[in-house]
């Protein structure tokens, strides 16, 4: 490997069931590495109060979000309860070129979309970490979703059958973190990532 390689930024994805707190421990990892980019998603999903648009995410009508899905331009997009969302390969490229790490807080099917993009895609490959942030239990996460005051019983139940499915996939990620507490996550997360970067030092000084 070149010291090119061995530079190559991080791309660290990380999932959870809706509610589970993976855009706390997003918001708090970027605070704690001020070189960490975050990669703005798309959605057609309406902003909720305090969200601004290219800040938060970059909300789209649906015309245009499809027409985008239909010109190749996302790495990868899924509809999640009800709404599209998908990260741009512009997005991606930008923040890349930038040589900064970059966390994508990304759902279950996005993160599944972006392993098999890196299947064929050498750069993504050698950055991509995945990362599954999974609720203690499903009480828990029923307690967190009940206490937002956004969701009707309706959609919460629905949300819950959701999350068992993608509990199940746990064990597709590159690592597994069980929440508890905001500090406690956030101190395992920067454990995560300080030791893929050991491990791709050991890797070059290894293959130099």
């Amino acid at each position: 490997m070149t010291d090119a390689v061995s530079s190559t930024p991080l791309v660290v994805v990380i999932s959870a069931p809706s509610g589970a707190g993976k855009t706390t421990l997003c918001d708090n990892v970027r605070a704690a590495l001020p070189s960490v980019s975050r990669a703005v998603t798309c959605t057609t999903r309406s902003p909720r109060d305090g969200e601004l648009d290219g800040v938060d995410y970059h909300f789209l009508a649906e015309d245009e979000f499809l027409d985008r899905v239909e010109g190749g331009e996302f790495l990868e997009n899924a509809v999640v309860h009800g709404n599209h969302y998908g990260v741009l390969k512009s997005e991606l490229r930008a923040k890349l070129a930038e040589g900064n790490d970059v966390l994508l807080n990304i759902d279950v099917q996005g993160a599944a979309t972006i392993r098999e993009a890196a299947a064929d895609d050498p750069v993504l490959s050698e950055s991509l970490v995945t990362v599954f942030l999974c609720p203690a239990s499903l009480g828990d996460l029923e307690q967190r979703l009940r206490g937002r005051g956004t969701d009707s019983d309706e959609i919460i139940t629905k949300r819950l059958a959701i999350a068992r499915d993608e509990m199940d996939q746990a064990g597709k990620f590159d690592h597994t973190l069980t929440s508890q507490t905001r500090e406690v996550d956030l101190g395992q997360m920067l454990g995560i990532i300080e030791l893929v970067r050991l491990a791709k030092q050991e890797t070059v000084s290894t293959d130099e």
